[in-house]
Parts: C-alpha cells; structure tokens; sequence
C-alpha cells in the first residue's frame, strides 16, 4: 500500500461527518469512519483506478454515505484533501492542496 497523508481540513471533514451521523442514530458515526476507512485502504491500493476531477485531484466515493475522497497521488504518496458530502459545493476541495 502507498503511504497515506490526511490533511487537517480533510480529517475535520470526516469528524464533522461522523458527529452528524451520530447526532442522527447513536453509532451510525462510526459506521461511517468504517465505510470511509474501506475506501481509504482502496485508494492507498490502487490510487489510480479513481478518475482525476480537477487539476490532480480525484475522487473516490464511499460505500452506503454519499461522500466523496477528494485526493492527490505523487511520489507513491496518497495526499486525502478532503471529504466531502456529494451535495456541497466543489468549491470547497477545489482551494486545497
């Protein structure tokens, strides 16, 4: 597996989420972080199956949540910029790097 950088931003994304998820149903939170940990083991195997949206940058969705991985792949590094609900703007992922 390739190593794996998750940025501050992106790591709020996904507590943020979680906390959302779990104001809804007690422990759906954490079946969330399971989901996205699924996919991020998937990217850190095989970082370039995902299609490149914008400038580098892909995107891989979660399984059952509706979340995508936005993230950059250099130098055997996967970089997590962020992760965010498919319904926000792209203008948010789109300033990080």
């Amino acid at each position: 597996m390739h190593k794996l950088v998750i940025k501050p931003f992106a790591e709020l994304d996904a507590t943020d989420a979680a906390n959302w998820y779990n104001r809804k149903r007690d422990g759906l939170g954490n079946e969330f972080l399971l989901a996205l940990e699924a996919k991020i083991n998937a990217i850190r195997r095989n970082p370039k199956q995902f299609n490149v949206e914008y400038k580098g940058i892909r995107r891989a969705f979660t399984e059952r949540f509706p979340y995508g991985v936005f993230f950059i792949f250099e130098n055997d590094v996967v970089y997590v910029l962020a992760i965010v609900h498919t319904s926000r703007s792209p203008k948010i992922w789109k300033k990080r790097k």
